[in-house]
């Protein structure tokens, strides 16, 4: 997760987009600008943790996403679906897709990206691949649609690294588009936020043990 640019502003609507909710946790549409949990400057308050207060006083962020990215969050809103929730994600129960639009053309129809990724120190927030250090990364991808510059991707990270599916699609030679990180000029220039996005998460719900099948529409689909 990365610290926001000093001149945050995060977007005001919707407040909170809900797309599921009961007593025990809650899904929400995360724009692209709003962090998920505060930064430590104060200007940096205003993300998904804070604004969920005013469902519950409990309200935790169970996992996060990149601030520029967008689409599904989880919120616990009891102690008990909290600690049932982290567990979950933990232990790779819970299953995720994203959707990418990125520059280039994918080296495969399909596939599986598995690189180990660390923290790139003198250039934090940036990850990079290091096969001495890094912990293991695993990416599967489906090219849906490609034109002559650009590839639309649904991605299925096995795992849950920080910056995972950008660095592993840098590697493919196909940044994300609007990645102020990692694109090169062309692919930064192509849009003006990060073209990625949380679309589902698949879960038993934590207390009643109802399978759950969650989906957030993508806004630059």
């Amino acid at each position: 997760m990365h610290s926001a640019a000093p001149d945050y502003h995060p977007p005001q609507t919707p407040w909170l987009d809900i797309l599921y909710q009961d007593e025990w946790l809650v899904a929400l549409n995360k724009p692209a600008g709003l962090l998920s949990v505060p930064g430590k400057d104060p200007a940096l308050y205003d993300s998904i943790a804070w604004r969920a207060k005013s469902l519950s006083p409990y309200a935790e962020v169970v996992h996060r996403l990149d601030m520029d990215t967008s689409g599904l969050l989880l919120i616990a809103l009891r102690k008990q679906s909290e600690r049932a929730l982290k567990q979950a994600f933990e232990q790779r129960q819970i299953k995720k897709t994203y959707l990418a639009r990125v520059w280039g053309q994918l080296p495969q129809p399909q596939g599986q990206i598995n690189l180990p990724l660390s923290a790139d120190w003198p250039n934090r927030p940036k990850q990079k691949v290091c096969f001495e250090q890094g912990k293991a990364s695993v990416t599967e991808y489906i090219c849906l649609d490609q034109d002559e510059h650009t590839s639309w991707v649904r991605l299925y990270p096995l795992t849950g690294r920080s910056h995972q599916l950008r660095v592993h699609l840098l590697a493919l030679g196909c940044p994300i588009l609007g990645d102020r990180f990692y694109a090169h000029e062309q692919a930064l220039a192509a849009s003006d936020r990060l073209l990625l996005h949380a679309e589902s998460l698949r879960l038993v719900h934590p207390v009643t043990g109802v399978p759950l099948s969650l989906m957030a529409p993508c806004p630059f689909a």
